[in-house]
């Protein structure tokens, strides 16, 4: 029994030295893991789209009382670069292959001066754009928590209309209308009409957004919306990477780009199928082992070159030596990112889920034979909803609405996604603890992919849905559409289709003045016709418009015009000086360039 309690003690004592070792390090370790989960959770939403299993969002004419939703009317299935199988063999060959040619060259040039300098140029282009994005959409996160278009007040839903400066009431008691912008119980506060005049101000601010569009004959057709968020965040970006690179390397501006690079890569990157992508993290399991454990490769190409290709922490300095200089602890992006992609991967899974449980079947009669056919539910954007679902869920999740006032849902079940971040924070700890005890440089990949992988499928195993994962795929199909705008019946969206593939901008009187030839049908007829294809007059060469914002008189109408009566009250009313933009949308009178 002694021996046993000798044993015991002994045990202890052990966990209680290694602590008081560690115990300087927690911040720094708390520092790095919650650094390594920001990037991965803000792009794995960032990267939520239309689900296959959800209908396509009827688009709805913007109106000044939909001045806000701009967002929603982006386009609804993002698209990113899909990985296959063969990857999961390219992906470590090519990192082997670069990895060994930094290192070779490092050795060869003695001084990594010329090299840094070259490949921080390399970053500082892709740099300006990624941080840019990271510090546009946290404008527009923080927007949405201080002008949210929705929030719960007294026990009832209420609705932002930016257009006429209002909130109204859109279920329960409480009131018919406010006037004040902000949320909640500062909705009620007694704010003299100057400044509610400038909240109101500042809240359409980020709203209005001026389009550019660049045209260069067989090169490119680029077209970009600019905001006033954009606009800062680009010169913050800007002045971010020329201090980076001119000026000094600090440590949270590594970090910043950092974020920005890996925040970018999991909006654009997706293993395409849960088999994919854990065959993927499989070899580069395997890489990571050989080049940290085998090779001296990984850990000097870290150490040697000082460019934005990881995440670096400020350790505490040594008690025994107060002379020594500041260390860092360093965790490289691909730590970041390749965990990452399939911990999105399942956050999609879990959107994909959620429209799946909604569909509902229904029998059709066509020919006097049944059939069964799939209805699938509307698609609602959760682009820039932090703040609406703050607004109107309670801290566990409940909606504080009634349940019938809720159509659009802002949030849903995430059980593969807190699932799979659950065993990447698994995988950290266990990285820091190995790290800490053996006081050598640790391949995280060996302890995140296990974490990542079993934490996910075993989630699968659990609920009995390992038949829907394994079949779950990203791959892009054709989806055929019965909306009105597919049918040739609907005139305008017929017209505004084809206006959409000129090139040249003309004013109202030319389109309405021009004929064009029919197609294959035969016929011939001017712009109101259900099948007119418009006939280019000119080659355009080169074209740069800018679009400033355009604000209607009244909903429905611009110049006098009344847009529902479709192309042909257009055409009546040919001495409108309005244009239309590629979606179809009134806007101002632009320029022609040639």
């Amino acid at each position: 029994m002694s021996e046993d309690v000798g044993a015991f003690a002994n045990a202890v004592g052990r966990i209680a030295y290694e602590f008081s070792l560690i115990r300087p390090m927690i911040p720094t370790y708390v520092h790095l893991i919650l650094s390594a989960l920001f990037p991965i959770v803000a792009g794995a939403h960032a990267s939520l789209s239309r689900p296959s299993s959800a209908a396509k969002t009827r688009r709805q004419s913007k109106t000044a009382d939909r001045q806000d939703d701009d967002d929603d009317e982006e386009e609804e299935v993002q698209k990113m670069e899909g990985l296959s199988p063969s990857d999961a063999l390219m992906f470590p060959l090519l990192a082997g292959c670069t990895l060994a040619g930094l290192y070779f060259l490092i050795k060869w040039l003695q001084d990594p001066t010329i090299l840094n300098k070259l490949l921080n140029g390399y970053f500082a282009f892709f740099g300006v754009f990624s941080v840019a994005k990271l510090i546009c959409d946290f404008l527009d996160f923080m927007q949405g928590f201080v002008y949210p278009r929705k929030y719960v007040s007294g026990g009832a839903l209420w609705e932002v209309s930016g257009a006429d400066r209002q909130v109204r009431i859109v279920s329960g008691t409480g009131g018919s209308l406010r006037v004040s912008p902000l949320p909640g119980l500062l909705s009620r506060l007694p704010l003299p009409s100057p400044i509610m005049n400038f909240l109101w101000s500042v809240r359409e601010i980020p709203c209005q957004k001026w389009t550019v569009k660049l045209y260069v004959h067989k090169i490119a057709a680029l077209r970009a919306k600019l905001g006033t968020n954009m606009i800062v965040a680009a010169l913050a970006g800007l002045a971010s990477v020329v201090y980076f690179n001119t000026v000094s390397k600090p440590w949270f501006l590594t970090n910043l780009m950092g974020f920005a690079f890996s925040y970018a890569a999991l909006q654009i990157m997706s293993p395409t199928t849960f088999a994919t992508g854990s065959l993927i993290l499989s070899a580069l399991f395997f890489y990571d082992i050989y080049f940290v454990f085998y090779t001296p490769m990984m850990v000097t190409v870290a150490k040697t070159l000082d460019i934005p290709i990881k995440l670096v922490f400020p350790r505490p300095p040594s008690p025994t030596d107060a002379d020594a200089l500041p260390s860092f602890a360093m965790l490289g992006l691909g730590d970041v990112v390749l965990p990452g992609i399939l911990i999105g991967l399942a956050l999609r899974f879990d959107l994909y889920l959620f429209y799946l449980r909604k569909q509902t079947k229904v029998t059709v009669t066509k020919n006097e034979k049944e059939t069964v056919e799939v209805l699938k539910a509307t698609y609602t954007s959760l682009s820039n909803r932090w703040g609406e679902n703050f607004w109107t869920h309670s801290w566990l999740g409940r909606p504080l609405a009634p349940e019938q006032a809720m159509q659009n849902p802002t949030t849903f079940p995430k059980p593969y996604f807190y699932a799979s971040l659950t065993g990447y924070i698994a995988g950290m700890l266990a990285t820091l603890v190995v790290m800490h005890i053996f006081e050598h440089a640790q391949p995280a990949l060996l302890y995140l992919v296990p974490g990542v992988l079993i934490s996910t499928w075993t989630t699968a195993l659990v609920r009995g849905e390992l038949r829907a994962m394994w079949e779950f795929s990203e791959a892009v199909e054709d989806e055929q559409g019965s909306s009105k705008d597919s049918k040739t019946g609907d005139r305008h969206a017929q017209a505004m289709e084809a206006i959409k593939s000129w090139p040249n901008f003309f004013t109202l009187e030319e389109l309405t003045s021009m004929a064009y030839p029919m197609n294959a049908r035969g016929g011939g007829g001017k712009l109101g016709l259900e099948v007119a294809i418009p006939r280019r007059r000119e080659r355009e060469v080169f074209s740069l418009t800018i679009e400033a914002p355009f604000k209607l008189s009244r909903p429905g109408s611009v110049g006098g015009v009344d847009l529902t009566a479709g192309v042909d009250g257009l055409a009546k009313n040919s001495s409108s000086d309005a244009t239309f933009d590629d979606e179809g949308q009134p806007v101002a009178k632009r320029a022609r360039h040639v």
